[in-house]
């Protein structure tokens, strides 16, 4: 095996890495520079094809804030990228007309509405002046209608009554709230009767006049899906007198239900049209094809499975009938885009730990692989090939070009982050792979620590994956980056147990009903090969780390391999599997990952409940919650922390008031690693600790 130098690199190893000497001189990244890094994302190619625009986050530490900016790239020349003026009064999500000009969404008015711009970037249009906030919108391939969401009560008939209900919930002096069915409350929000729904409005010259056509109403559900749907869950037809959307009858059984199915609509208004009523699981992403004659979406088989494998689905636009492409493709593609001559489907998916780009030739069903290392998302194809963000477990995302041709490198056309990693140690990273549970082969991530030295042994972060249907992956990540452990001094052993995601749908399918057998026993002979493998582990000297379902794997670990960690951080993680399935919010994953409901005989509630275990609990503990995290709720980790800490055992408990299930403010992710990293130096180094 060999490993990769990607400091400040892409992991395509595009250029020289850095020298032994120049990487002892360089200062180790930390996750003061991992916050205060620009983020790259949302990249949008011109129809005319010679520019992309995409969005910059970076962070206003002064006002724990993070501030989004517009930026233009020449796809034609060598010219520098460029920040669009309109920008300075906000400016996010830019999407291009077919006239060319770039319109964006923007609360410089005092409410978000959608603006446009021209290639300049220089003045601002209003094209919306809506009572209500848009949330995310779409422009008709014709050009003609503009597609936007908002926030409404369905009963509503007009947005009018939306406003004056909204305001009247504001003066009403009483804060008391009835429900009579779930959900009461979902990831991070409390239920205040509104939904997300679809309206069109006649677009021109003087931009979106008119009143707004309310295309899914009638529809009871959610459009775009809460909490993380956007404007992929919605598309115009190519002559723009349709809408097809994704959305989910909520009814009574919204909580237990993955039923997503596809609905047309005409654009002007009208009847609604279930086009997959005979599908009880999840239809989603719908992509038509540049004639306008197929519908490509993705589907699972499975209801009340939310990681069932997307299989790819063609449906004929005038007589419904659908057929499945390669079907025998084990992977599970994220998004969908057509060529512009509807010969090929493009699509990205996790593949044995990278994502990747492949296309699928729509008429035999091959796949072929378009890129190699890494992880790459927001495809956009150009008259010559493609442009896509890329990032790595050693770079944050940037902007690529990549003609047709399979085996050119991606050529990097964006540097949002050189100023501060030129300077910078990373660890370089390798994968490995084993026998695992079954002895089926398992892979995983070493990374040595910033400016590592032969011969010498470092303590280890041992970190574990949430999901439990996920993969940490070769990704750049800004909640658990393995290069903050790694700029601390420590090397770094991730380890993609049975569930993961990327190697297989039977691979996926693995850990259902089996949270705590299969999955330990890769996370122990991970491990123990690990230490065998790489000699500067020093395996005597660990502490096991994760979040969600890797916070249940740590609560696992305390009690069923108690002495194996000198120490244990549990974030937001699982403590009580029967209590989690009745004070969650979406009851498909703990009746599907259990086997039924937790009243029910013949479920593993209790054959992998941690509360089990805790009279075993041996190691010191680190727990860490957000008050609003509704996906696992609060009283576990308090619950957690109460059985350390009764039992003697030494514990720290971090809560969060205004997060949910991730910590996303500056200011509280620097809490957050701070107060980590202390504890993992207080018993992996206690003589520097006590130092500090």
């Amino acid at each position: 095996m060999r490993f990769r130098l990607v400091a400040g690199l892409a992991a395509l190893s595009l250029s020289v890495a850095a020298t032994p000497l120049m990487a002892q001189e360089a200062r180790p990244f930390t996750y003061q520079d991992l916050v205060e890094l620009n983020r790259v994302s949302d990249p949008k190619v011109s129809p005319d094809g010679d520019s992309v625009s995409y969005s910059v986050r970076a962070t206003d530490l002064e006002n724990n804030r993070g501030v989004t900016t517009l930026w233009l790239a020449d796809l034609t020349g060598d010219a520098e990228p460029r920040r669009l003026g309109v920008s300075d009064e906000g400016a996010s999500t830019g999407r291009w007309g077919p006239d060319g000009s770039l319109y964006f969404l923007s609360n410089r008015s005092g409410s978000t509405q959608v603006w446009k711009t021209d290639v300049e970037g220089a003045t601002a249009t209003q094209v919306t002046d809506l009572p209500l906030d848009v949330q995310t919108f779409r422009i008709a391939p014709s050009g003609d209608r503009l597609a936007v969401s908002l926030s409404v009560y369905p009963d509503c008939e007009a947005l009018t009554c939306t406003v004056e209900r909204m305001a009247a919930a504001e003066d009403e002096p009483s804060t008391g709230q009835v429900y009579d069915k779930l959900f009461v409350r979902h990831w991070d929000t409390w239920m205040d009767g509104t939904q997300n729904h679809v309206f069109t409005l006649p677009l021109g010259a003087e931009g979106a006049t008119g009143e707004p056509v309310w295309v899914s109403q009638g529809f009871d559900g959610d459009v775009p899906s809460k909490p993380f749907g956007g404007e992929e869950d919605y598309a115009f037809s190519p002559d723009g007198d349709w809408v097809v959307f994704s959305g989910r009858t909520a009814g009574t059984t919204e909580p237990w239900s993955t039923n997503f199915d596809l609905w047309r609509a005409p654009a002007e208004g009208g009847d609604l049209t279930n086009l997959t009523d005979a599908n009880e699981a999840w239809d989603a992403g719908p992509v038509f094809s540049p004639d306008g004659r197929t519908l490509a979406y993705r589907a699972m088989a499975r209801p009340g499975f939310e990681a069932d494998r997307w299989q790819i689905t063609l449906m004929d636009v005038d007589s419904g009938q659908t057929r499945q492409i390669a079907a025998n493709w084990d992977r599970s593609p994220d998004s969908l885009s057509w060529s512009p001559d509807g010969r090929t489907l493009y699509a990205t998916a996790q593949d044995v730990g990278k994502t990747k780009l492949f296309a699928i030739d729509v008429t035999s069903g091959q796949v072929t692989p378009i890129t190699g290392e890494g992880h790459v998302f927001g495809v956009e194809t150009t008259p010559s090939g493609f442009v896509f963000g890329m990032d790595s477990m050693g770079a944050p995302a940037d902007l690529y070009v990549k003609t047709y041709r399979g085996r050119e490198m991606p050529r990097r056309i964006t540097d949002h982050n050189a100023d501060t990693l030129t300077n910078l140690a990373m660890g370089e990273y390798e994968q490995f792979s084993f026998p695992g549970w079954n002895g089926e082969t398992v892979h995983g991530y070493v990374v040595k620590p910033a400016n590592f030295v032969e011969g010498e042994e470092y303590p280890v972060a041992f970190l574990i994956h949430g999901g439990p249907q996920g993969s940490f992956g070769d990704a750049w990540s800004y909640r658990w980056n393995p290069q903050t452990y790694a700029g601390a001094g420590y090397a770094v052993v991730m380890i993609d147990f049975h569930g993961s995601t990327g190697y297989g749908q039977d691979f996926t399918d693995s850990i259902t009903q089996h949270w705590g057998d299969r999955p330990l026993e890769d996370l122990q002979k991970g491990w123990e090969y690990a230490q065998q493998q790489y000699d500067f582990l020093d395996g005597d000297n660990a502490c096991a780390l994760g979040a969600s379902y890797g916070g249940y794997m740590v609560s696992w670990i305390a009690g069923k391999w108690p002495n194996e960690f000198k120490c244990l951080v549990n974030h937001d993680g699982v403590f009580d599997t029967r209590f989690m399935a009745f004070s969650t919010e979406e009851l498909w994953f703990t009746e599907w990952e259990n086997g039924g409901t937790p009243w029910e005989r013949g479920t593993t509630y209790e054959r992998f409940n941690p509360i089990n275990e805790v009279a075993n609990w041996r190691a010191p503990m680190m727990v860490v919650s957000g008050g609003r995290d509704y996906r696992v709720p609060t009283d576990q980790s308090i619950a957690a922390f109460t059985a350390a800490q009764r039992q003697g055992i030494e514990s720290k408990f971090l809560y969060f008031p205004d997060e949910n299930h991730w910590v996303l403010k500056p200011a509280n992710s620097l809490h957050w690693h701070e107060e980590v990293e202390e504890w993992l130096a207080r018993w992996l180094r206690p003589e520097a600790s006590a130092a500090n």
